[in-house]
């Protein structure tokens, strides 16, 4: 190999490292990183602005790859331009405990900006980036001093375009104007079932033209020229997104499976693989790259620089804008401000005293007012349903609505698009800076429900607020009423879920929420609750998920556990049970995550092993319950899908009724 290798010499590493790691796993996708390989060499070597050094630095350039069982792609070009990913790493792919799962994923080796695999959603991921950049550009720029100024390159394959969320979220980033936006769609036109033709056949270039995108079409993904020279267009253009429609052959250098779904997701076989190595004349062994290939690709010393100079520029920054520059840093390395939770705090002491009923989604409305000034980070957003879901504070100013004076936009109209809302605000979270929540009714979580997902997998501080929490949303009945979704909230790994009962509690959930370093879902009511009267001691636990609202009188007879709408209804009961003799408890719990994270000395104090008689009401699915109240308890909540009627009858026809609570308290203590 002469002293300076080509640039398809240089791709072809990739395509040798993708091929190797697949043979040695016995698992996954070569094809895809051999079709994108010449296409990637441009981009890690020409184009992006990176440090493999300090893979954090806050403006470089994002890469997502959308398509992420291509992740052999990722890792290979990790590795090759200096980030810390060693050849063994590449060695284990797909292996326990390696860097390199079998999908890109987010905080486990350098320089992979955000979990993909589930189709679409790293496209989604890119525009909440891009957006990021945008809106933190817009309040950290000052004339001469372009601190925050880059772009953000995805990579999405037929699957990623197939996908409902890439709609979503192609439509709203073309009517953002995301100009630092490049998609580069990989139009290898086969998938795991082969040749698409028979099951996608839209024009995809005009799809992205009717969403306001700058479309450059027809480019040979295998021409480094023509890549780049289309790259450079999409630069040029600084009001739109850009999707570049490259033509690939998957599999490129497999002599007999190139251009077939053979190569998709299997490896391609010891003779296939030596046949490859042949036609692409590469003769050294697996997992070998030549020195001179090794030097052509290393990129740390030119990410040194990059970093090195961008540093100059912040400091020259920091001299002339000192708090500007220490409100940046400060919101990038996650901090929250000094007091930001003193308004929150006295919101929730005044509700204690005036104990006024108040629908939870009112009080999500002034917890947010009482604390949006102090954390200028976050910033709200609902789909459709801003009145509905009382995101919409009072100094909201809302993206393409507000004049140019009236400041940078902290609030969203996503429009309905909730799975496209969730995972563009999952990019948000992954970029830094901004720290969003956003709105719609607890029912179409299910739309959402795979970013839901991802932001619990990559623990991201997303803050997802579901209101119209029951059946008591009323009329529009059980197309609208939620049942089984709090049970699959509250079961996913790393979801903080908070169902608050009055306006006290609202106030500690949005506090928990912003302090969480994962995801957290408020739980909200459409109709008014009735506030609690509390002692300082209760007002004080609150924080801990579950605690005890209504001591028992004498004996502790029976434990009632409720969440939300339904403390009112258990209070009732075991004011009603008391009367009758029973010693009854209630414990209100907002969130089960928090209190099962409390020390087991506190978990016993509220819920005493010895307590046996448990009840537990919500007007959701029950099964959940059963974790807290045991074989002997009894659980009142909803089994069946709800009914079109006012609140307030839907809620007694369901049986979520403070009668059906004493009856099940006379059971258990019997």
């Amino acid at each position: 190999m002469p002293e300076t290798p080509t640039r398809r010499e240089c791709a072809n590493a990739i395509r040798v490292l993708a091929m190797d790691a697949v043979e040695a796993a016995k698992s996954g996708h070569p094809g895809a990183p051999m079709g994108l390989a010449d296409i990637a060499e441009v981009l890690w070597n020409d184009v992006m602005r990176f440090a493999p050094h300090d893979p954090g630095w806050i403006d470089r350039d994002r890469f997502v790859l959308s398509n992420g069982h291509a992740s052999m792609l990722l890792y290979s070009v990790l590795h090759l331009t200096g980030y810390d990913l060693s050849i063994d790493e590449l060695k284990n792919f797909r292996q326990l405990g390696s860097k390199t799962p079998g999908h890109p994923e987010f905080g486990h080796a350098p320089g992979v900006e955000t979990t993909t695999g589930p189709l679409g959603q790293g496209f989604a991921n890119a525009v909440g980036m891009a957006l990021s950049e945008k809106l933190l550009a817009e309040t950290f720029n000052r004339d001469g001093h372009e601190i925050i100024d880059h772009r953000t390159f995805v990579i999405a394959g037929d699957g990623c375009l197939m996908e409902g969320v890439s709609h979503e979220a192609a439509s709203f980033a073309g009517t953002a104007g995301l100009g630092k936006l490049v998609c580069i769609y990989d139009d290898n036109n086969i998938s795991i079932d082969g040749e698409v033709g028979p099951w996608f056949t839209e024009n995809v270039a005009k799809r992205f033209d009717a969403y306001g995108w700058q479309v450059i079409e027809d480019v040979d993904g295998h021409d480094a020229d023509a890549v780049r020279d289309a790259v450079a267009a999409a630069d040029a253009e600084t009001s739109r997104p850009t999707l570049i429609c490259c033509r690939t052959q998957i599999g490129f250098g497999s002599p007999n499976k190139a251009g077939t779904a053979a190569t998709h997701g299997a490896p391609l076989g010891d003779a296939e693989v030596a046949a490859t190595r042949e036609a692409l004349q590469w003769p050294w062994a697996a997992f070998e790259v030549p020195e001179a290939v090794k030097t052509a690709w290393n990129q740390r010393a030119r990410g040194e620089r990059l970093a090195s100079e961008w540093q100059r520029r912040f400091d020259a920054y920091a001299r002339d804008y000192p708090e500007l520059a220490r409100e940046l840093t400060r919101r990038m390395n996650g901090d929250l401000p000094e007091g930001w939770n003193a308004g929150l705090s006295a919101l929730a002491k005044d509700a204690q005293r005036a104990l006024a009923p108040l629908e939870t989604r009112k009080a999500l409305t002034k917890s947010l007012d009482a604390v949006v000034d102090h954390v200028p980070e976050l910033i709200g957003g609902s789909a459709d349903l801003s009145g509905s879901n009382g995101t919409k504070f009072s100094t909201a100013r809302a993206l393409h609505i507000a004049a140019p004076d009236d400041g940078v936009a902290n609030y969203i109209h996503w429009g309905v698009r909730e799975f496209g809302m969730t995972a563009i605000t999952n990019g948000m979270c992954l970029h830094g800076g901004l720290r969003p929540f956003s709105g719609t009714f607890l029912v179409f979580m299910e739309y959402a429900r795979n970013a839901v997902r991802l932001a619990s997998l990559m623990r991201l501080p997303n803050i997802l607020v579901y209101t119209h929490d029951s059946v008591a949303l009323g009329e529009d009945g059980p197309t609208h009423q939620p049942v089984e979704q709090l049970t699959n909230l509250r079961t996913t790994p790393n979801m903080n879920v908070w169902r608050p009962c009055d306006l006290v509690e609202t106030c500690v959930a949005v506090e928990q929420a912003i302090a969480q370093d994962g995801p957290t879902a408020l739980i909200l009511t459409r109709q008014k609750t009735q506030a609690q009267e509390r002692s300082a001691g209760a007002f004080e636990a609150i924080a801990r998920g579950g605690y005890v609202l209504v001591e028992e009188v004498d004996t502790l007879d029976v434990v009632v556990i409720a969440t939300g709408s339904e403390v009112e209804v258990a209070v009732a009961a075991a004011h009603e049970a008391s009367m009758q003799g029973i010693g009854v408890r209630v414990v209100s719990m907002p969130s089960t995550s928090a209190f099962d994270g409390q020390p087991q000395a506190y978990r016993d104090e509220v819920l005493p092993p010895s307590a046996k008689a448990r009840v537990a009401v919500e007007a959701a699915h029950p099964d959940y319950w059963h974790r807290y109240v045991g074989l002997e308890g009894e659980v009142v909540g909803i089994e069946t899908f709800g009914v079109s009627a006012p609140g307030g009858i839907a809620l007694e026809t369901m049986g979520i009724t403070w009668e059906a609570v004493v009856a099940a308290i006379n059971r258990v203590s019997s």
